[in-house]
């Protein structure tokens, strides 16, 4: 895999990409950051930039203790290959209905993780959803191989394969480090909180050795730790959904926080004129039509990832509720109509004349 270090003359270019690019002259930084791109996990690119002015040998370190998180992470929710010497999630859907799985203690609480968040989301972010993700991911791939050859899953094979989808399934024992999936046909997907849980790992990380003012950006997934200086927050735009490629919808200041977004225009396909995106409302089987796009703020990924999924398959009525009984937490919702509903503290963290 390829791993390029970023010229910093090439930063703000690259900055811009990832919607941290100062968005006026007023938000130029005074300090240089450093910056590193990885292309090596979850099938997206990493970006890891730092703007606490620390010397190239500090930075690197840095980034190299980032990067062992996430390649260890990355091979552990791996659900299409298996590698030496671990059992991942691959492994442990291919022994569905078959004896527990031994896995690193690592995975069993990311597991743990995940049942807490399928509980806080009132079961609309579910890890045991893989049946009938999978049958979505096959038509998709079809999709971008042949556009010629694009369908829907069957709604026969769609319905069968909700039958497997109950999160009482998964079997997690904690003191013996197992796991195990007790329907057959049931599998576990963690395409909606793998890549913000461990982007949540890597900040812990950071955290840990008293760094600050750096951002990951993990496919999307932003993580910022610390402030950008003297108190001040990093700008970082919302993709408008209508026009993604060209413009915001908002900028919002982040410090200390994550931001993770759902949107109809990140993976998709296209059958008869009709785009079908990725995130599937478990309740219809298709793609959620409620949003072109959510967007979560609160300071743990994890849960800005878990929560962008399910408020996305929700109602914004029902959505607003589930957030009034959670701390911390920002939304950001946009609908067909190109409309942005938010609550009630994003007006604090919007940027003027951006």
């Amino acid at each position: 895999m390829k791993r390029l270090a970023i010229v910093l003359c090439l930063f703000c270019l690259l900055g811009l990409l990832a919607s941290f690019a100062g968005c006026s002259q007023n938000n130029a930084q005074s300090t240089a950051p450093r910056g590193i791109v990885y292309f090596d996990w979850f099938d997206t690119v990493t970006t890891i930039y730092s703007y606490a002015g620390d010397p190239a040998e500090q930075f690197e370190q840095c980034s190299a203790g980032i990067s062992g998180i996430l390649s260890e992470y990355h091979k552990l929710f791996d659900i299409y290959n298996e590698y030496s010497g671990i059992n991942n999630l691959c492994t442990v859907n291919k022994n569905a209905g078959g004896e527990s799985v031994k896995v690193d203690p690592k995975l069993v609480e990311f597991l743990l993780y995940a049942v807490d968040m399928y509980g806080k989301t009132q079961g609309e972010m579910s890890v045991m959803m893989g049946s009938v993700l999978s049958l979505w991911h096959d038509c998709r791939s079809l999709a971008s191989e042949d556009p010629s050859k694009a369908r829907l899953p069957d709604e026969q094979a769609l319905a069968e394969a909700a039958l497997h989808t109950d999160i009482s399934c998964l079997e997690i024992d904690e003191v013996n480090c197992t796991v195990r999936i007790s329907d057959p046909l049931a599998r576990i997907d963690v395409g909606a909180l793998g890549k913000g849980y461990a982007a949540e790992k890597a900040a812990e990380y950071l955290e840990g050795l008293g760094v600050e003012h750096y951002i990951l950006d993990v496919g999307g997934n932003i993580r910022v730790i610390g402030d950008k200086s003297e108190g001040k927050g990093f700008s970082t735009a919302i993709k408008d959904p209508l026009d993604p490629d060209t413009k915001y919808a908002a900028v919002v200041e982040l410090k200390d926080t994550a931001c993770v977004t759902s949107g109809v225009y990140e993976r998709f396909f296209n059958v008869d004129g009709k785009q079908y995106h990725h995130i599937i409302d478990k309740d219809t089987l298709y793609p959620a039509e409620y949003f072109l796009s959510v967007s979560i703020i609160t300071r743990d990924s994890g849960l800005a990832d878990a929560l962008s999924t399910a408020l996305f398959c929700m109602s914004y009525e029902d959505g607003k509720e589930l957030v009034n009984g959670l701390e911390g937490v920002e939304v950001i919702w946009i609908d067909h109509g190109g409309n942005m509903l938010c609550t009630d503290g994003i007006a604090d963290m919007l940027v003027e004349g951006y």
